[in-house]
């Protein structure tokens, strides 16, 4: 049988069939992609499906579970990750092993590792973790008056708290952090809040007592800091003072900094044991001793607001001959 014009009518048939199906699994799709966005984040992930979101926890937070290295990819990737995590580890003993002469390694760095305060190369939920900055990178740093960039944040750490110098751009060493930070930041998507972040400052820092700080570190610390503060290993017990130590530039050269890093972190075993005033005498003490100044402080907080509690080498003399106005450092004038 054809139409008028001779087209078969089975083929119009045939035809409009095809369509009817083709539509209907259109429809089919677009309905199961509707269920995946409305279906909970903390499903389990179907083998074989990508994902780019980490599964968040209760109340819609962002889980602190970063990867296991037993499931670092092979190849270049995965030996950049490794070396990038042997580099946050053992950052010094690493780097100074492989300089050519000893005085260039300790040029290049001083006694600490990231680890020294960044526990467990940086996965460690309660100290100072780095899980997820690769997430928070670039970002506008007040100190530096500018966006920073991942790369640049890490040679801030390198000339500041590890005392040394920077990575140049294009270092394969530099390259392995940045790839081993992503790896431990897998899934966290851009502008997340993330719970274990910026929570080692002291807001509100008693007026310290450095003598009662004195008598609280020959009583608690000496065991792994060693009496003279320069430590028994950058992972067992970093150097808080001296030429092995971070400079006066680091973010733990503050009082705020440095009190709540110790109240939060100290000690271990023990954390958020001392009070407020302990850990303000403790940091006192630890932050009168001598360290190596930062080179051009004056650079630092250019748009203004510099903090008051930099405990730079001027702070320090005046606590040995006792002069300091606690209050002023403080903010409390």
């Amino acid at each position: 049988m054809s139409n008028k014009k001779g087209f078969p009518m089975a083929l119009l048939a045939g035809v409009f069939v095809l369509g009817l199906i083709m539509v209907l699994s259109m429809f089919g799709m677009q309905v199961a992609k509707e269920k995946r966005a409305e279906a909970p984040k903390d499903t389990e992930v179907a083998e074989g499906e990508e994902t780019t979101a980490p599964a968040p926890v209760a109340g819609g937070k962002i889980a602190h579970n970063p990867p296991s290295l037993d499931d670092v990819p092979e190849g270049p990737l995965g030996e950049a990750i490794l070396r990038g995590y042997e580099l946050t580890n053992n950052t010094s003993e690493v780097l100074r092993s492989e300089a050519a002469t000893p005085e260039d390694g300790e040029k290049l760095v001083n006694e600490l590792s990231c680890t020294s305060c960044h526990a467990g190369a940086g996965m460690d939920e309660h100290s100072s973790s780095m899980v997820g900055v690769s997430a928070v990178y670039p970002m506008y740093i007040p100190r530096s008056g500018k966006i920073v960039t991942l790369e640049d944040r890490i040679n801030g750490c390198m000339i500041r708290s590890m005392n040394g110098q920077k990575f140049e751009a294009n270092d394969p060493d530099l390259k392995a952090m940045v790839a081993y930070l992503t790896y431990i930041s897998e899934g966290i998507p851009v502008g997340a809040e993330l719970d274990w972040r910026h929570l080692n400052s002291m807001d509100d820092v008693p007026v310290p007592d450095v003598d009662a700080g004195e008598q609280l570190y020959n009583q608690s610390c000496i065991a792994c800091h060693a009496g003279d503060g320069s430590g028994t290993g950058s992972n067992t017990g970093p150097a808080l003072w001296g030429s092995g130590s971070f400079n006066d530039g680091a973010g733990l050269a503050r009082m705020g900094k440095m009190a709540g890093y110790i109240q939060r972190n100290m000690p271990i075993g023990q954390e958020n044991s001392l009070s407020d005033q302990e850990a303000a005498d403790l940091a006192a003490f630890i932050l009168s001793q001598d360290r190596d100044s930062y080179p051009t402080p004056e650079k630092d907080w250019p748009n203004g607001n510099r903090p008051s509690d930099i405990m730079d080498k001027e702070k320090r003399e005046q606590v040995k001959n006792g002069t300091i106005d606690w209050n002023e450092v403080l903010g409390k004038n």
